[in-house]
């Protein structure tokens, strides 16, 4: 299978370093792997990303799904002609997790000239199924 990034020597650290200073590195998020077309990051159930009643907040699995969504738009686009926009993320929370970690994995559905869907799946420690996720990407033109 040919790679769907537009940098075909894209790296995790290259990755990384486009995550300092923001809810990305506050939150923890851990970048951990990318292929021809996914790209995976875990993020700790902590006193960060945990709901008052101890359980992983909604909102952080979201945070995860919309943050893996994005940046695989970023990386699938000349980003001197174009940058990308989240539209619409739609979550459906399957299980709780009280600790640990939960990992993502991001894959296209569609990518085309003027938008893309991502499909995010977020699992648990024990690789049990947490959050299906489905994120929509506007891709606008970049004023030069």
């Amino acid at each position: 299978m040919s790679s769907i990034w537009f940098d075909k020597s894209i790296t995790v650290e290259k990755i990384k370093s486009l995550s300092g200073n923001s809810m990305i590195e506050h939150l923890g998020l851990e970048w951990t792997e990318i292929g021809d077309n996914y790209i995976k990051a875990k993020l700790p159930v902590d006193h960060r990303t945990k709901q008052p009643f101890g359980l992983l907040h909604g909102g952080a699995s979201c945070m995860l799904a919309e943050t893996l969504g994005s940046y695989a738009s970023h990386l699938v686009v000349d980003t001197a002609m174009f940058f990308c926009v989240g539209l619409e993320i739609n979550a459906n929370h399957i299980r709780s997790v009280k600790d640990g970690f939960v990992e993502g994995m991001c894959t296209p559905i569609h990518l085309g000239s003027n938008t893309h869907v991502w499909d995010i799946k977020i699992y648990d420690d024990k690789a049990k199924l947490v959050c299906i996720s489905r994120l929509t990407v506007s891709v606008l033109k970049n004023p030069l």
